[in-house]
């Protein structure tokens, strides 16, 4: 059976979570740098949509996935 490695969901989940607790309350006084970081946030949400999608089709096709916490497994 094929395997495809992924990366693993809480990788989206921690940027995500920095993002919005951490770094967005940093730049809330810079209009631009706020624009810019809810874009990233937007942009990761959408990468992590993108991802559950293709687990699905994987799963249609019987396409084992393989969650990888980094690039040395």
């Amino acid at each position: 059976m094929q395997t495809i490695p992924l990366p693993s969901p809480i990788h989206y989940e921690l940027l995500l979570q920095l993002l919005e607790q951490q770094t967005l309350s940093a730049a809330s006084q810079n209009p631009t740098l706020r624009e810019q970081v809810n874009q990233l946030i937007i942009t990761l949400r959408k990468a992590a949509a993108q991802q559950k999608q293709l687990e699905e089709s994987c799963q249609q096709s019987q396409i084992a996935i393989e969650s990888r916490w980094s690039l040395n497994q």
